[in-house]
């Protein structure tokens, strides 16, 4: 299996460093190792619920292999006289103890765990599975022992999305189901620490070694889980929230810690942005953290986000994704764009905040041109089998970002931010998982608006629209506006979308939105100026490519092979062939008795014919071309 490995740059100047991070944020953060991951070979473990872990591990960042025993506290669906866990076939089962008794377990094809009770269970209960192993580190290295700096310092990490958990722990590795909490108790060598989720309650000696406790008292999916252990530099901020302070560790490589000194009060800003604007941080009483790891880009661990720099930008997504992708998981791998889309439009928006208006124009430049360099592609993941589909830079985190920019162009900022926190604070959504149709009923309770078509189009359809407008003013400056749509995948004929068109003249301007429902539909507008120049959507609020704007008898021209204007005419006629593969060689002009009055060859397609010197009357213009000859009927007049 080969990785692929991204290098975030820095950039000192930040107007050249926001043009040219978008792409290698995503790059970085995006997880496209080349591999196929099929869900369906998950344990069947929708027979009971799980409530708590207490997961302890023996690590050596040394060595490449893990030990330990998981307690696992589970409520019955329904009787149940078995259950399943998710474990890898590489991981040793030493044995699994009921009530402090052994009992008989299995593993099974498809890295399945069949633990069999004495008796029908039917209360919350719990059992405790014992472990050896080398995980095999599959995914984007579920389970990765390396090195760091210049004295090659050893670290083990833990990275476990989309289906990596099981590879070092025995767990239920589902997208329906979250441990009401967890405590971690990580027993490492002296001269190390180790990173997990929640507050860090106590620091426990054993001999030459130390047990770090981790608790953490949140819901929490198995994929968010994580651990990493090497000789970590520590420090800690404090970022201000709405409802009070927090804590922000960072556990940094002792080779890197003056570099990640360069970041981290930007993103105290961004915390703040996020909690101001949204809903206040879910982890307040606990934490937020970082621990450097051996990969090119982030991971989201629930209040301990793991990240291979300390970019501002990539820090700035791993945290929004403690609102959208943790708080609020995404139900289906299908969705993930509710984890990974929102996180790269939460980027966009708070860097904003810190570099000004100039880094969204040219985010939304760089998201747009990315999206329509390929015609085709849907939001919606038709193939969660494939890591690099779940995870497409292209799709899921560029396309899914611009869809919340158009929704929230379509419904406005009060609105759109309303709905968003209304879907975070939804009990029934809130530390659990959502689906797209759930976030989309929020925004169309809080709008009035039905969204479906918007969704059918953008989310589950493919490609995008190019748009022809065309325009002609007349006397009193009436403006006749048509607009044309194509769309680059048939799987969509037509996005209904409003359309921005700015108008400017004579030192003027305005901007009207233009409802589109169809192509071809025609408009007309009343301006006190005359225009001379038309913008489609100069904002960018639509993801939309190749447009053109042009005069309506222009663009009626372009779609003649001769034009032949002004007709009548006084005193001169202008031509145009718009067949360049047709270069004429000579022109003659007659007059009604078929008499030749004048002839030349032309230096191009376009060319002008004088009448200057002629009687009124009706002539005959022959055009002589490689291989064609038109004729055309002038009229001149006074």
């Amino acid at each position: 299996m080969k990785r692929i490995v991204f290098i975030l740059f820095i950039f000192t100047a930040h107007h050249f460093w926001a043009q040219s991070s978008f792409s290698s944020l995503i790059e970085n953060e995006k997880k496209s190792f080349l591999s196929s991951h099929n869900a369906s070979t998950c344990a069947v473990s929708d027979n009971y619920d799980v409530k708590y872990y207490r997961c302890r591990w023996n690590i050596d960042p040394a060595v490449n292999m893990i030990s330990g025993n998981i307690t696992t506290y589970f409520k019955p669906q329904s009787p149940i006289d078995s259950l399943q866990m998710d474990a890898s076939i590489s991981l040793s089962i030493d044995s699994v103890l009921y009530h402090n008794s052994k009992i008989n377990f299995s593993q099974l094809t498809g890295d399945v765990l069949q633990i069999h009770f004495p008796t029908s269970l039917t209360a919350l209960d719990s059992i405790t599975v014992f472990y050896h192993g080398v995980p095999p580190s599959s995914g984007f290295g579920s389970f990765t022992q390396s090195t760091h700096g210049p004295n090659h310092d050893p670290i083990i990490w833990t990275l476990s999305e989309p289906y990596g958990a099981r590879d070092w722990w025995p767990c239920k590795m589902t997208l329906t189901d979250k441990a009401d909490s967890i405590d971690t108790y990580i027993t490492i060598p002296s001269g190390n620490k180790a990173a997990s989720n929640g507050l860090l309650k106590e620091i426990i000696p054993q001999g030459a070694n130390y047990t770090y406790h981790w608790k953490h008292r949140h819901p929490i999916a198995a994929y968010l889980i994580a651990q990493a252990v090497t000789n970590y530099t520590s420090y800690t901020d404090t970022a201000q929230l709405q409802n009070g302070t927090l804590p922000v560790l960072y556990y940094v490589y002792p080779e890197d810690s003056t570099g990640s000194r360069t970041t981290d009060k930007q993103l105290l800003k961004v915390i703040h942005y996020y909690d101001s604007l949204f809903i206040p941080y879910s982890f307040s009483n606990e934490k937020y953290g970082h621990a450097q790891f051996g990969w090119g880009g982030g991971m989201e661990h629930q209040t301990m986000s793991f990240v291979g720099s300390f970019a501002i930008d990539l820090l700035a997504h791993e945290l929004a994704h403690q609102w959208f992708g943790d708080r609020v998981t995404c139900g289906t791998w299908r969705d993930i764009w509710l984890n990974e889309g929102f996180a790269v439009y939460c980027t966009a928006i708070s860097l904003t905040t810190l570099f000004g208006e100039q880094y969204f124009i040219d985010w939304r430049n760089s998201t747009s041109n990315n999206v329509t360099s390929i015609s085709n592609g849907s939001v919606y993941v038709d193939d969660t089998t494939s890591v690099a589909r779940v995870f497409d830079n292209r799709l899921t985190y560029n396309k899914g970002a611009y869809l919340l920019h158009m929704l929230r162009c379509m419904l406005g900022d009060s609105l759109f931010f309303q709905g968003l926190r209304n879907y975070l604070n939804d009990p029934t959504l809130a530390y659990s998982f959502a689906k797209t149709a759930m976030l989309q009923q929020h925004l169309e309770n809080v709008s009035g608006q039905s969204l479906t078509t918007f969704f059918q189009q953008w989310f589950y359809g493919q490609g995008f629209p190019s748009y022809l407008v065309l325009y002609n003013q007349d006397a009193n400056n009436q403006l006749k506006i048509t607009l044309n749509q194509s769309t680059s995948d048939n799987s969509v004929s037509f996005f209904e979308m409003p359309v921005p068109i700015e108008f400017k003249g004579k030192g003027k301007d305005t901007t009207i939105i233009f409802n589109h429902t169809s192509s071809g539909q025609v408009f007309y507008v009343n301006l006190n100026f005359s225009v001379d120049s038309i913008f489609l959507d100069p904002d960018l609020h639509i993801l939309s490519a190749h447009n053109k704007v042009m005069n309506e008898f222009a663009y009626l021209r372009s779609l003649q092979s001769l034009v032949v204007y002004p007709n009548p005419t006084t005193d001169i006629v202008n031509v145009e062939i718009n067949d360049f593969s047709n270069f004429p060689r000579s022109v003659e002009l007659y007059n009604v008795l078929g008499e030749k009055i004048t002839s030349f060859t032309p230096a191009g397609n376009i060319f002008s014919v004088p009448l200057t010197n002629l009687a009124i009357g009706t002539y005959y213009l022959k055009i002589i071309s490689e291989d064609n000859v038109y004729t055309h009927k002038i009229i001149k007049e006074n």
